[in-house]
């Protein structure tokens, strides 16, 4: 099972060079990938999600520059929250600049008051996603006209490109029905955060359904992550009980960050513990 661990982006964020030591420690202990969160406002005195969170692809990008082999990974990018012309761009640089390696997390959100703060209509987040999806996947690809009800490209080109043909993988979070059947219909994965294997059995069965309907299946390249948030003991309890489900991919955010050092120590002790 492939581990990615969350860099200290949020709650208590950290000085930029605690965060690239985090980054480099984790790399080093032998992560996968190493992954952010997004919300851009939040209320006065919010505890969930905590208030503080520094941007998602600043982190990211301030983490690719001292790392050279683990992925970078939204979890997730709320799509609605950014033009799609500007989300495809955001990420294509990235992944350009970090030689590959962004695994580009999206999802509707669900938070009505940001969507509020921000000017977008929060009913419209689900056709706001899809249609982030086509564009970025289009403009991924090379494509100098993408129509959509809100966007209209002519005669124009996304440059520079991603590092890969047809632009990062899309991994699409949501814990709904909803989520799950977009997962299966535009994505290269579902990412879900209910990490509890007697609730996730089964939507895992409704995501093999939609793949089935979508002519797809899971073991064709699509990816099953579940992010947790839990110390070692809860990992290495877990895991095997995921592996037993499918699940391919397993992110763990860390109750508390102690520093670089021990953060590496954990991640060394958190592979151990998925295998």
């Amino acid at each position: 099972m492939r581990l990615g661990v969350h860099v200290p982006q949020f709650r208590e964020p950290v000085a930029g060079s605690v965060l690239t030591e985090a980054a480099a420690a984790a790399e080093d202990a032998g992560a996968d990938d190493i992954w952010v969160s997004d919300h851009l406002i939040l209320p006065v005195g919010s505890t969930r999600p905590p208030a503080s969170f520094h941007d998602p692809l600043t982190v990211l990008t301030w983490a690719a520059a001292a790392t050279r082999r683990v992925s970078l990974g939204t979890s997730v990018l709320v799509a609605p929250y950014r033009h799609p012309v500007a989300l495809a761009k955001s990420l294509a640089s990235l992944d350009a600049l970090s030689g590959g390696r962004v695994i580009a997390g999206l999802a509707s959100g669900w938070m009505e008051s940001e969507f509020a703060a921000l000017g977008v209509p929060f009913r419209e987040r689900g056709s706001r996603t899809d249609e982030a999806l086509v564009v970025c996947r289009a403009l991924w690809s090379g494509e100098t006209s993408v129509k959509t009800r809100r966007v209209r490209v002519e005669g124009m080109r996304l440059l520079p490109a991603a590092a890969r043909p047809g632009g990062p993988p899309i991994w699409i979070g949501g814990n709904a029905e909803a989520g799950i059947r977009r997962a299966a219909r535009a994505g290269d994965a579902w990412h879900t955060t209910i990490s509890d294997p007697e609730r996730l059995a089964p939507l895992i069965q409704v995501l093999d359904g939609a793949l089935e309907t979508a002519g797809r299946t899971r073991g064709g390249g699509f990816t099953l992550s579940v992010r947790v948030r839990a110390d070692v003991d809860r990992v290495a309890e877990l895991a095997p009980r995921l592996a037993a489900l499918g699940v391919d991919h397993l992110l763990v955010d860390p109750p508390a960050f102690q520093g670089p050092e021990a953060f590496g120590r954990e991640v060394e002790k958190l592979r151990s513990a998925v295998g």
